[in-house]
């Protein structure tokens, strides 16, 4: 989020250079008519996050909580702070490039029909959908315990060891549906069992962890049951059956009071149902993918692709950075609606759709690198999370664009958007973006 509010004043910027406006007209310019699209896409974020904050529980809440405090300090540092650095240096004589002769027309020019590829689009994204329902039902998903319940321990052994093995010797004393993978290393295992998890008791602990002890016992030759503890087992973790059906609530409360929150503020700040169905399209669409291919895939790639709470924090980021990359399109339509308001609707958005390229793949590509050598170095704890949002950041791009702006295009082509216009925004506009 920090990334996108830059890359839209700087956009902006650019856009005023290229109008022939001198640097200290252009700044102002750019810092003056960029605010409300990144207003607009912040709040959304915010609400998704306050949602999650109102209704999550555990490590999800924190998460919310973090994700708050960024955006807020996003809006500090990238309207207030970045404002003082750059008239600063203006003062001082200090020349500012905001493009290089490569990126100074980068993107511009395009004249892409987007909106007449529509049914294009509509039937990839079907086909996709229809692959996903169909994995649902067949493979399902690699639920973590936060959804099924039961104890997870990380073990290290001396060497490595294969998991298979190991697997059908914990089944001898866990009994079948004992889970095994590698965690990092390969001498590394991370172990899910439900074994006596709907049994209670103080004993009943220690009873788990000393049938674990013995199923692992030709691993860990010669090392008693507290050295096990306290030097082989790197965390264990239970989720009893009560908590996991909290835990089920409050993920799909979050996620659907996510969607109706962001629904109703793009009502109220464009007035039209459409713009709000197109964008609650494209969130839900984007969600839905990256599950489709979490069912698709896990068992196939070679890291954990499990439904956790990691999970249902990275599909809550993928909506709120969807329906930011959607609102900056609509701001722009809005405003192209503002100074032509008698034009072509198919023209008008497929305008504003390519005017906003430079910067969503600006935002996009700055955002990809970042999650990549998260997933890459982050460790195995954030694969999931990490490759989540790896596909929710190309996803989002496309739903933005091809799901969101066409569905609004094929609720509202047919509406008075000069009286749209007169009650959403000031009667005259003379700048772009």
């Amino acid at each position: 989020m920090a990334v996108d509010a830059n890359v839209i004043i700087y956009e902006r910027i650019k856009e005023e250079l290229r109008d022939g406006k001198g640097l200290r007209v252009a700044v102002e310019e750019g810092f003056k008519h960029s605010l409300s699209a990144i207003l607009d896409g912040n709040i959304t974020t915010f609400l998704t996050a306050a949602i999650l904050f109102a209704v999550g529980i555990g490590p999800v809440k924190g998460f919310a909580v973090t994700l708050m405090i960024g955006i807020a300090t996003t809006l500090f540092t990238a309207v207030l702070i970045t404002k003082m650095i750059v008239d600063g240096r203006m003062e001082k004589g200090k020349e500012l490039a905001y493009f290089t002769p490569f990126t100074k027309n980068f993107l511009q020019g395009i004249n892409f029909d987007f909106i007449g590829k529509r049914k294009i689009t509509y039937a990839i994204s079907s086909v996709i959908i229809i692959a996903g329902f169909a994995s649902f039902f067949t493979r399902g998903f690699e639920l973590g315990i936060d959804f099924k319940g039961g104890r997870e321990y990380k073990v290290r052994f001396e060497n490595k060891v294969n998991t298979s093995e190991v697997r059908d010797e914990l089944t001898k004393v866990l009994g079948n549906g004992t889970i095994v993978k590698q965690f990092g290393s390969e001498n590394q295992v991370k172990i899910t069992t439900s074994y006596l998890i709907n049994k209670t008791g103080k004993e009943i602990d220690g009873l788990v962890d000393n049938a674990v002890y013995k199923g692992l016992a030709k691993y860990i030759p010669n090392t008693s049951f507290e050295n096990f503890k306290r030097v082989n087992v790197m965390s264990s973790t239970k989720v009893d059956p009560t908590i996991t059906g909290d835990f089920k609530r409050s993920s799909t409360w979050a996620t659907v009071l996510s969607l109706v929150g962001i629904f109703i503020y793009i009502l109220i700040r464009f007035r039209k149902y459409g713009y709000s169905v197109g964008a609650i399209a494209a969130t839900a669409h984007d969600a839905f993918v990256v599950i489709a291919l979490f069912s698709m895939l896990h068992g196939i790639l070679p890291f954990a692709m499990e439904v956790d709470q990691t999970f249902i924090a990275a599909i809550l980021t993928i909506i709120g950075y969807s329906i930011n990359d959607t609102v900056i399109i609509f701001d722009r339509l809005r405003e192209y609606l503002g100074m032509r308001p008698n034009a072509d609707m198919k023209d008008t958005m497929n305008a504003a759709i390519n005017s906003t390229l430079s910067r969503t793949f600006n935002t996009a590509f700055t955002v990809f690198i970042v999650v990549l050598i998260l997933f890459l170095f982050g460790g195995p704890v954030l694969k999931g999370f990490s490759f989540a949002m790896l596909i929710g950041v190309v996803v989002g791009c496309y739903s933005s664009v091809f799901i969101a702006s066409p569905i609004m295009y094929d609720l509202d082509k047919s509406h008075d958007h000069t009286h749209h216009l007169a009650s959403t925004t000031k009667p005259v506009v003379t700048k772009k973006k």
